[in-house]
């Protein structure tokens, strides 16, 4: 698979970093990962996680400016975008059309090309512009999947919590791995 992935600045800095470890590990079905991280998600990854680990993504990087990058045509073929954590700011540009960045260009050509996008959105409560947004991506083909965790899979810690929604994600976008599946070992 070829997977883009957009790393806004939204709250949750720990899905995206998550999100890119999760993609390492699963480089066996991969050909090509593409990043795009925007200023503000480098600041809010600094503050929420204390590090710029960032800088060390194994993935091919390109700036939010970077309209030549490969994922801004559809001609390209990526087979998904996720972008984890998805702003309200980029949800809206979206569903608006407003391609003013890498992010938001790429999330034009998913959807124009009938190919996976999903958004993991991070913030509360929705007022009735973020929902009719999400209802507009939505009716276009998009999947807005709400950054809210499984408390009922036993995690032991924040990163298992996290990893919940990560790993929903990546079974959204079409990568098979083990994961934890209601009612298969819990008895529920």
């Amino acid at each position: 698979m070829r997977i883009a992935v957009g790393i806004t600045g939204a709250s949750g800095a720990i899905y995206g970093s998550l999100l890119l470890r999760r993609l390492v590990d699963l480089r066996e079905q991969i050909s090509e990962v593409a990043v795009v991280m925007t200023d503000n998600a480098k600041t809010v990854w600094k503050h929420e996680l204390g590090n710029e680990d960032y800088e060390k993504i194994p993935f091919r990087r390109y700036a939010p400016s970077d309209y030549a990058a490969p994922m801004a045509s559809g001609s390209a073929g990526f087979d998904a975008l996720i972008i984890c954590p998805c702003s309200m700011g980029t949800l809206g540009r979206i569903a608006s059309g407003s391609a003013d960045d890498l992010i938001a260009r790429a999330a034009d050509v998913m959807l124009k090309e009938r190919r996976k996008l999903i958004l993991v959105v991070r913030d509360l409560p929705y007022h009735l512009i973020h929902l009719r947004n999400m209802v507009t991506v939505t009716e276009s083909g998009g999947i807005v999947c709400p950054a809210s965790p499984s408390f009922y899979s036993g995690v032991q810690n924040l990163e298992e919590l996290a990893l919940t929604v990560v790993d929903r994600v990546l079974l959204l976008a079409g990568f098979r791995f083990p994961h934890y599946r209601w009612g298969a070992s819990s008895g529920l």
